[in-house]
């Protein structure tokens, strides 16, 4: 089949490469190199370049201008294929392929739709998440979906979870190509009374506090990310927190809830319930290191800790 495939990040890259390995991709469309690092210098998305390292032709646009809709009118495709693009589809674009507009998105729908539905599920302590691959209409990931496949979510923080979904996406993507292509594809309508909405996460919800349980807030570094990233202040220092335990009951210390103990390299957070174990940090300005190593600079008593 002649694809257009849309997408940006590296949530995309394994579908693109699983539809590229069996089909013709006639255009990838991309959103254009951005500032992603701390080195204040334009990088190309991910799509971009996996898209150029397999030969393919690429188009940069934010939105879907008369040109680029033109672009997408001579690549003639039989199916377009979004994954993650980030960019609101004109109707205009729907009606170009000769099948059908489909959407790898990254939740079992109807639950999570929109912005982050992987972060979403991780703080609603989804015991499962899951990838539909569904038709794109006019409305924000409401359309009838043909594919659907999910996995346990564990003790994946949202870049493993991302990694994960990506690939089951890329192969659920893959598997339903052909009854698309044969008309045999079963389309199951969602049922709007299940709808949940994966607003996007601010950074201000994933602040780490003492007035948090310690599950709570191990669950916010589970989840955090780098745009919205767990932080706390300790020893009235920002840090930002990426990876931690919560301490079992039988292990845990006398710690009242926002004081700090530091003992032989552990770092323990007192939590209105329970102690938070600190395991891999990045203060602010300096390097990812062991919460071990950061204890070392860690000095005094009475060390306390608070939202940012």
């Amino acid at each position: 089949m002649r694809i257009v495939f849309m997408g940006t990040p590296e949530f995309a890259v394994p579908s693109l490469e699983a539809v590229a390995a069996v089909h013709e991709v006639t255009l990838v469309i991309t959103r254009p190199d951005a500032v992603r690092k701390r080195g204040k210098k334009l990088e190309p998305c991910a799509i971009k370049k996996r898209a150029y390292e397999l030969g393919l032709p690429v188009l940069e646009t934010s939105r879907m201008t008369p040109k680029a809709l033109d672009a997408v009118r001579e690549a003639r495709p039989e199916i377009i294929v979004v994954a993650a693009y980030g960019c609101i589809l004109p109707d205009e674009l729907l009606a170009i392929p000769s099948i059908d507009c489909i959407n790898v998105h990254a939740s079992s729908l109807p639950r999570w739709r929109g912005a982050a539905p992987i972060q979403r599920a991780i703080l609603a302590g989804d015991i499962r998440a899951g990838v539909s691959i569904m038709r794109v209409v006019h409305e924000l990931d409401a359309g009838a979906y043909c594919a659907q496949a999910d996995l346990v979510v564990g003790s994946s923080n949202t870049a493993e979870l991302t990694q994960r979904l990506s690939v089951l996406g890329a192969q659920t993507l893959v598997e339903v190509l052909p009854a698309l292509a044969d008309g045999s594809a079963v389309w199951t309508e969602q049922d709007e009374s299940c709808v949940t909405y994966a607003h996007k996460v601010t950074k201000a919800e994933m602040f780490l506090s003492p007035e948090f349980s310690a599950q709570h807030n191990a669950v916010l570094v589970q989840a955090s990310s780098d745009t919205a990233p767990a932080r706390l202040v300790l020893a009235h220092k920002g840090v930002r927190v990426l990876q931690a335990s919560v301490v079992p009951a039988v292990d845990e210390i006398a710690i009242a809830a926002g004081e700090v103990v530091v003992e032989h390299g552990r770092v323990y957070l007192g939590c209105a319930q329970g102690l938070l174990e600190l395991l891999v940090v990045r203060p602010d300005g300096k390097r990812d290191m062991s919460a071990q190593a950061w204890s070392a600079g860690l000095r005094g008593e009475g060390l306390t800790w608070a939202k940012q």
